[in-house]
């Protein structure tokens, strides 16, 4: 059997559609990893995620403990999801069942959070103490890392960055209120925001129309950034009003928590100079103080897809450190 210098913690990565696992080395290299569906059925998503801890272990001696980072609410205790819409979750002990079913350490992180670990870990916050990350995709998520620990709040559920209001009376947002920043500022927002200018000048909208189905309903995020790495004019203007919001995030949020790195990922992070530059400048010219405030390091995310699992990986092996009897002693 194999064995690992340093021991091995398995991290996974739970979406709506898709459980990630892979087992992590103490350098945030995945050196083995399975993918599995997820099951529509709630009371079965532990289980899959048990039987994928299991399956990528396979092979390993060294397997110490396993983070999981679920797209919810996770309490204080980094053992239960309070509530997780995508899921079906309501107060589920994930720790229990996964540690019953695989006999090892378990620690459940909010997605996010796990992604935002990985990068400050491994990825664009390395090198620094304080960073914000965030997660510009389907939704608006980020992660807050403060003198070098990943700041949870008293509940555990700190970092939900795309719910505060930041239109009054704006766009209804899925979480039951108006103008919340996830609908303007994130992945989903970017294209409807593609679709919506395309509706209104189709003319103007031609390059990146004829890439997809011709009509503006069928675009998507990967139509627009194709476009504007060729200099499409239209598509460059779309990443420059996506990129105008994100970085009113970026400055409010800095305003409050001074970090030193702001690291985009998610969907739109995936897009390179596409978005950052134009965030950056917007964040530079939202943030208050003007040229009498020192101006964090705008980045987008090195380790890309894997940061979730990579980040809740090294999460439970932190976990499985600080409750081992050296470091009692």
């Amino acid at each position: 059997m194999n064995e690992h210098n340093g021991g091995l913690t398995v991290g996974v990565d739970l979406g709506g559609t898709k459980i990630a696992a892979g087992a992590v080395d103490p350098g945030g290299e995945v050196v083995s990893r399975v993918r599995i569906p997820t099951p529509h059925d709630p009371d079965r998503i532990a289980e899959a995620i048990a039987e994928a801890v299991q399956r990528v272990r396979r092979g390993w001696d060294d397997v110490r403990a396993v983070g999981v980072g679920a797209a919810g609410y996770v309490d204080a205790d980094r053992s239960t999801v309070r509530f997780a819409p995508n899921l079906g979750w309501h107060d589920k002990a994930i720790r229990d069942i996964v540690q019953a079913a695989t006999g090892l350490p378990v620690v459940v992180e909010n997605d996010a959070n796990a992604a935002a670990w990985g990068e400050f870990i491994h990825g664009a916050g390395a090198g620094h103490d304080d960073m914000l990350m965030v997660m510009a995709g389907t939704g608006l998520g980020g992660g807050i890392v403060s003198r070098g620990r990943l700041f949870r709040g008293q509940f555990g559920m700190a970092g939900e960055i795309g719910h505060y209001r930041a239109v009054p009376d704006g766009l209804p947002c899925p979480c039951g209120q108006h103008g919340c920043m996830e609908q303007y500022a994130s992945g989903a927002a970017h294209t409807r925001r593609a679709r919506e200018m395309a509706a209104a000048d189709p003319a103007r909208a031609a390059v990146v129309l004829a890439l997809g189905d011709g009509t503006p309903s069928g675009l998507e995020g990967h139509h627009v950034a194709k476009a504007a790495l060729s200099g499409d004019p239209f598509s460059l203007d779309v990443f420059a009003q996506s990129g105008r919001w994100l970085g009113q995030v970026l400055a409010d949020l800095a305003s409050v928590l001074d970090p030193s790195v702001l690291v985009i990922g998610g969907g739109l992070g995936d897009t390179g100079e596409l978005i950052r530059r134009p965030a950056e400048i917007s964040y530079r010219r939202a943030l208050g103080g003007g040229e009498h405030r020192v101006h964090a390091e705008v980045r987008t995310a090195t380790v890309g897809s894997d940061a979730g699992l990579v980040g809740a990986a090294n999460l439970a092996r932190l976990h499985e450190l600080l409750s081992s009897p050296a470091a009692s002693l």
